[in-house]
């Protein structure tokens, strides 16, 4: 594991499984309490002197993407071995994760005078927290880490990073290629199974918890860092609908569609996971879904051709199985896929359920996976009252050709973030925050980095 700038491994190590084989392919440090307990403080002892000069953490932050762009060959193949997405995505995850860490050193927490007059100024500052924990999810382990790492270094904290025990290795490397641009104890990275998070997030000297993943997971995290009231973001699941209106132009949507649902073989948190579609027009979505499921080519990551790699993982690949067999065995019919393709490897074919409506699990529930339900609807208002009534309230969709109609229906869904005509589409510059079970805190843009801060008042006499 990388602490501070030298790599330290542990005694123990655990298996990293190639998911495009169900093999071994390679190991990690398993961390204990003995290690984390010196990243922390490692991380602990480079905050003073990180927090003090702005312009100095701007020039690492860009140092370090640098040092990620420049490393991006080297990271990709490992980020595919362990993840299985294709290699150029890989690669474009690797730049997109330098693109985010160059784009955080121009971020300012900047003071705001809130009262000026001839007696006094109030002005508020924001303060930087301390070491925060910042825990990375396996399905965009990279970008994912250094969309914590970047607000969080930016605002003048340092950190503790561990990665999904099923994507440890390109955490790691990534932790030593921005060790070349960083001081030392200012990034730290530690790998291991259970239970390492829960160790991170109660851990005394820690004051920040930043989390992706499920919800399930996220309620865990945030009762372990309850009793010392740690601050949190917590970025969890989604079960995004996306509403395709009467008027839609589905041959012309239908790719963007589509690929909001299944890139990443479905497994992004702000994927489409649900789609709503007018009874008049439902043959026609599931046909032009079905059409590009059925043409997609799924193969290893390392195969130039592939479209899709495999499921990350063997209990997420159990998953996407179960809750497709559980829609067949209520009726609903596979228009694509439907079934586990039979090679080595989790690989499940992309997969367009029709006859299938809200009451069974893969519409109620996330599904994190290449497998979409498509439900009827009779009017719009009926789409929205269905859409909303989740305990999630993450992202969606609307998809049509009169925009004020358009807007006016995506005004109504209770979400963060919501797209006319596309979807996952976000820029460094906006916030991302779910509702109801989607999560807490804000990250993105200034938000995120005022989320690393906590507010100083001062108070200044003129005389």
């Amino acid at each position: 594991m990388t602490i501070g700038s030298a790599a330290v491994v542990g005694d123990a190590l655990f298996d990293v499984v190639n998911p495009a084989t169900g093999r071994v392919w390679a190991q990690a440090p398993d961390c204990g309490r003995d290690l984390l307990d010196e990243a922390v403080a490692a991380a602990e002892g480079a905050w003073p002197g990180w927090r003090a000069d702005p312009e100095a953490r701007g020039a690492a932050l860009t140092a370090g993407a640098a040092a990620v762009r420049e490393a991006a060959d080297d990271l990709a193949p490992v980020l595919t071995g362990e993840q299985g997405k294709p290699l150029r995505e890989a690669r474009a995850e690797v730049l997109h994760a330098a693109a985010r860490l160059e784009h955080a050193a121009g971020l300012r927490a900047e003071p705001v005078v809130i009262t000026d007059t001839p007696e006094e100024t109030v002005e508020v500052r924001r303060r930087p927290l301390g070491p925060v924990a910042a825990i990375a999810p396996w399905n965009f382990p990279v970008q994912l880490a250094a969309a914590k790492i970047a607000p969080a270094l930016a605002a003048g904290n340092t950190v503790v990073l561990k990665p999904s025990p099923y994507t440890p290795l390109s955490t790691l490397l990534l932790g030593r290629v921005l060790a070349r641009a960083l001081p030392p104890g200012v990034l730290n990275v530690v790998s291991g199974r259970d239970p390492l998070g829960a160790w991170l997030a109660a851990h005394p000297g820690i004051r920040k918890v930043n989390f992706t993943g499920s919800v399930a997971t996220g309620k865990h995290v945030a009762a372990s860092a309850a009793a010392d009231l740690k601050r949190l973001t917590l970025e969890l699941g989604g079960n995004d609908a996306a509403i395709v209106l009467p008027d839609a132009d589905v041959e012309t949507v239908a790719d963007r569609l589509f690929w909001s649902a299944f890139a990443n073989c479905g497994q992004i948190c702000m994927a489409v996971k649900r789609v709503y579609a007018p009874a008049e027009r439902y043959e026609e979505v599931v046909e032009a879904l079905a059409v590009r499921a059925a043409r997609t080519v799924v193969a290893a990551g390392t195969d130039p051709a592939a479209q899709l790699g495999p499921v990350a993982n063997r209990p997420q690949f159990g998953r996407v199985a179960e809750l497709v067999s559980d829609a067949l065995a209520h009726g609903a019919r596979a228009a694509a896929g439907g079934r586990a393709l039979d090679r080595a490897g989790y690989f499940f074919a992309p997969t367009v359920l029709a006859g299938v409506s809200d009451g069974v699990r893969i519409v109620d529930e996330e599904q994190f996976g290449p497998a979409l339900p498509v439900i009827a609807y009779a009017d719009v208002d009926e789409a929205v009252d269905r859409a909303n009534h989740t305990r999630y309230g993450l992202c969606g969709s609307v998809w049509g050709t009169d925009l004020d109609r358009a807007e006016a229906v995506a005004e109504r869904l209770e979400c963060g973030t919501v797209w006319i005509n596309r979807h996952l589409q976000m820029s460094f510059d906006e916030p991302f925050a779910g509702t109801k079970w989607s999560g807490l805190g804000v990250s993105g843009g200034p938000w995120g980095v005022h989320s690393h801060t906590e507010p100083f008042v001062l108070h200044r006499p003129r005389t």
